[in-house]
C-alpha cells in the first residue's frame, strides 16, 4: 500500500469529504497548472474478469508477465498496480482505453503473478527506485519511447518517479492519491498516535512474527487490507480470488516485507540505486501534465490534495471520485480512471 508519510510527515491523511455532490462523468473542466482546483466526478463500474492477451518479455532483471490490450500501433499507456493487489486493478480500465485506440500495457510487479526474477542471486528488493527501474526496463524492452503512465498505490509512487526522473519517457501522468515519492529520512520522524495506528501493518512487517504471519496468512491478510482500504467496496469472493492468486508467488513475501522495512530504514537497499534515491529524497517536482485522483471513501492513509498540489509544476488537475470509492480506485471506478487517462492525453 502507498505510504503518504513520505510526502510530508506533518501533512497527512484525512479522508476526502464524503457525501459531496458529484457531476456526471464526462470531460470535466481542466484546471490551470498548480491551481489545486478540484473537479468532482461520479463513479461508474464495469464487469470484466480477465484480459484479452497475456504476454512475457525479459526486461532488466525480470521476465515480466503483462497484459496487453488495444492496437499495437496505439498510443502507449503503462498502468502499474500496488499491494496487495495485481493487474486486475485495471481489468475494466484496459478495455475502455483499448476501445479508444490506446495500446495498454499492465505488468505484474516483481514478486507478483507470472513475473519472475531471471537470477536466483538478484536481491528480492522492494525499494521504490528498484520498482521504477523495472518500469523503465519494461518500456525499453517493448521499444516504447514514451507512454502515458498511470498508477495506484505502489504503482502510483512508481509512476510519480518515472515522471519526475525520466520525464522524457512520460507523456502524461495519472496518479491515485497524488504525490507519493518519499525517503527513509522523512520516515524517521514520528507521527501522532492516531496516524501511526493506520500504519499498523508496516510495524507488523518490521518483526519476524509479522513476516511469518504474512507468509502463513497471505490471502487473509490481503482481504483484510482490501476491506479496510475500501470500506464501501462490495467486492465478491471471485473478484478477490483473481487478484489473490498473484500473491501466491515465491518472492511475494520477500519483496513486500523488504518494501516496508526499507521505508523505515530497517533494511538496506542496493547500492546501485543510491544516486536515484538521493534525487528522490529531494522530493523532485513533476512537470509533465498530470491528473491526480482520490476516492471519497479511501480508508487507507493518504495525503490531502492541498499537501501535494505544489509538487506538480505542469498543467495539473485533481479529481475527487464520488460514490463510495476506496483505495483501489481504478478497479472500483474504472470509467473515472480511464477518462482521466484520455483527458490528460489532451492536456
Amino acid at each position: 500500500m502507498s505510504n503518504p508519510i513520505d510526502l510530508h510527515r506533518r501533512e497527512f491523511f484525512g479522508i476526502a469529504a464524503a457525501g459531496l455532490a458529484a457531476v456526471q462523468l464526462g470531460v470535466p473542466a481542466m484546471a490551470e497548472a498548480g491551481s489545486g482546483q478540484e473537479t468532482r466526478v461520479k463513479a461508474s463500474t464495469a464487469a470484466h474478469t480477465s484480459f484479452a492477451a497475456m504476454k512475457n518479455i525479459q526486461a532488466g532483471v525480470l521476465d515480466v508477465a503483462y497484459a496487453e490490450a488495444g492496437p499495437a500501433n496505439g498510443k502507449p499507456v503503462l498502468l502499474l498496480h500496488g499491494w496487495p493487489y495485481d493487474i486486475h486493478t485495471y481489468v475494466d480500465v484496459a478495455p475502455l482505453l483499448a476501445a479508444a485506440g490506446y495500446r495498454v500495457i499492465v505488468p505484474y510487479l516483481r514478486g507478483y503473478g507470472g513475473t519472475q526474477f531471471l537470477s536466483a542471486d538478484t536481491p528480492r528488493n522492494g525499494q521504490q527506485a528498484a520498482l521504477a527501474v523495472d518500469a523503465i526496463a519494461l518500456l525499453d524492452a517493448l521499444q516504447i519511447d514514451q507512454a502515458i503512465i498511470g498508477g495506484c498505490d505502489w504503482g502510483a509512487r512508481t509512476a510519480n518517479i518515472l515522471a519526475a526522473l525520466w520525464p522524457e519517457r512520460c507523456k502524461a501522468l495519472v496518479s491515485v492519491s497524488g504525490y507519493l515519492i518519499g525517503s527513509q529520512a522523512l520516515n524517521r520522524a514520528p507521527l501522532p498516535p492516531q496516524a501511526e495506528l493506520q500504519w499498523w501493518y508496516q510495524y507488523y512487517f518490521a518483526t519476524e512474527r509479522g513476516e511469518a504471519g504474512y507468509a502463513k496468512y497471505t490471502h487473509e491478510f490481503a482481504r483484510l487490507i482490501w476491506t479496510l482500504a475500501s470500506p464501501k467496496w462490495a467486492f465478491d469472493d471471485a473478484t478477490f480470488a483473481r487478484s489473490a492468486a498473484a500473491l501466491d508467488h515465491p518472492d511475494q513475501v520477500a519483496v513486500a516485507i523488504h518494501n516496508y522495512r526499507w521505508r523505515l530504514g530497517l533494511a538496506a537497499g542496493e547500492a546501485k540505486y543510491d544516486s536515484l534515491e538521493q534525487k528522490l529524497a529531494a522530493l523532485p517536482t513533476i512537470a509533465v501534465p498530470t491528473i491526480t485522483l482520490e476516492g471519497d471513501a479511501n480508508g487507507a492513509p493518504h495525503p490531502e490534495p492541498a499537501a501535494y498540489a505544489k509538487r506538480f509544476s505542469g498543467r495539473y488537475e485533481h479529481r475527487l471520485v464520488a460514490g463510495g470509492i476506496g483505495h483501489n480506485l481504478p478497479q472500483e471506478a474504472p470509467q473515472a480512471f480511464a477518462t482521466a487517462v484520455m483527458d490528460v492525453d489532451r492536456f
